[in-house]
């Protein structure tokens, strides 16, 4: 059974502790989000009397004084900064009974499906409710008050149109929102197609969460890689040996042979898996119309991953560059073990600069660093041994 958290703490002060045990570099940059992230804590642990009192008691308080409300906290910055780290120690000190955590692109899949699921009913005759969004968002915030995202990136116009009028809907019962994001929130979707129907929610972020930069001058991730032979580069015939090679060694003798995963009405082509691993190509995964869903269901059914023949990413493949970061995104997320053959080094694969792509692909050759660490391969198998 795990301990309960110790809500007496703050982040400030677990952080200390970290850095006078020497497991971390004293970092101000870190310490000053800390504190924001501790003002959070202190908020959502005055408002808990009242939500004993009264479910929504609290609620109604903050209609009558709005600038009693609890503000939640936007915290962007280059990656490798330790976003993530104070995000994990935030949330697991956060005095909620109902919170979540997840990666943006998991959680928005979640709400299409939940979009979806009334549409269905309200074809079926089951419900008058013509708008699904005040539904979807009630039986959000009924599960979560405090919503915790990790890397938060708008790149689909199916999230962009929809996300004013859902968390509009949120903010009003009262959830709170505590995001992390290599974006200042003036840059999300930037570039994207009809922007100017997104701009409203980035207002709306505003005026409900503060703003923070953490622009520590070390990329901890970096000073974490302790090179594995999971990366194989460039694409050649030696390449190809080793892969094949890192391919049956994991088989340990099963036979691998094709599958599919089923998904809505349709099927994902697994081209070999054996067990919780399996095998792909970059055509199979990115040159094929799957999305955040698919990614997702593939990160869920295996822990590790043979990715083969990642080609250089030119202006020509703005769609395979864009699901490229989005699987990475997932497997990083979901802890799944990435062995990759590709035409050159992470940081050297777009081999074009400027654009939404360009920003976002910063994060996905850290991530790719960062899956080749000890660190990432022990916590690998923690994920794994704890499921």
């Amino acid at each position: 059974m795990q301990p309960m958290p110790d809500y007496s703490l703050s982040v400030s002060e677990q952080l200390k502790s970290l850095t006078v045990s020497g497991a971390l570099q004293i970092d101000a940059a870190q310490i000053h989000v800390a504190k924001c992230l501790d003002r959070v804590l202190s908020g959502l642990k005055r408002r808990l009397p009242a939500a004993k009192a009264s479910a929504l008691g609290w609620l109604f308080a903050n209609k009558k004084k709005p600038s009693e409300a609890v503000k939640g906290l936007y915290i962007h910055g280059s990656v490798g900064r330790g976003k993530t780290m104070l995000m994990d120690m935030f949330f697991a000190m956060a005095p909620c009974a109902k919170k979540r955590r997840a990666h943006f692109h998991e959680f928005m899949t979640d709400v299409h499906n939940r979009i979806a699921a009334h549409r269905l009913k309200l074809k079926q005759g089951k419900t008058k409710q013509a708008d699904p969004i005040p539904i979807v968002a009630a039986a959000l915030y009924d599960e979560a008050e405090l919503l915790c995202f990790d890397e938060f990136t708008v790149t689909d116009i199916a999230d962009a149109m929809i996300l004013s009028r859902l968390f509009s809907e949120l903010f009003r019962r009262g959830c709170l929102l505590v995001a992390t994001s290599n974006v200042e929130p003036d840059n999300l979707y930037r570039d994207g197609l009809n922007r100017s129907l997104f701009l409203p929610f980035v207002d709306l972020l505003k005026q409900y969460v503060e703003i923070v930069t953490l622009d520590s001058p070390t990329d901890y991730r970096m000073e974490k890689l302790d090179s594995q032979p999971v990366y194989l580069t460039p694409i050649n015939e030696r390449t190809d040996m080793a892969m094949e090679a890192s391919w049956t060694q994991a088989l340990h003798g099963r036979k691998a042979q094709p599958l599919a995963i089923p998904m809505k009405g349709r099927s994902i082509h697994v081209p070999l898996a054996a067990d919780r691993i399996a095998r792909f190509s970059f055509a199979d995964l990115c040159e094929k119309p799957l999305g955040p869903a698919d990614f997702l269901a593939i990160s869920k059914r295996f822990d590790a991953i043979f990715l083969e023949h990642v080609p250089l990413l030119g202006p020509d493949k703005r769609n395979q560059i864009k699901r490229f970061i989005i699987l990475i995104d997932t497997l990083y997320d979901h802890g799944v073990r990435l062995y990759v053959s590709a035409a050159a080094m992470p940081e050297n694969l777009l081999t074009h600069a400027g654009g939404t792509e360009d920003f976002e692909f910063h994060r996905t050759v850290s991530r790719l660093f960062e899956m080749r660490s000890a660190e990432y391969l022990a916590l690998h198998h923690e994920r794994r041994a704890a499921e």
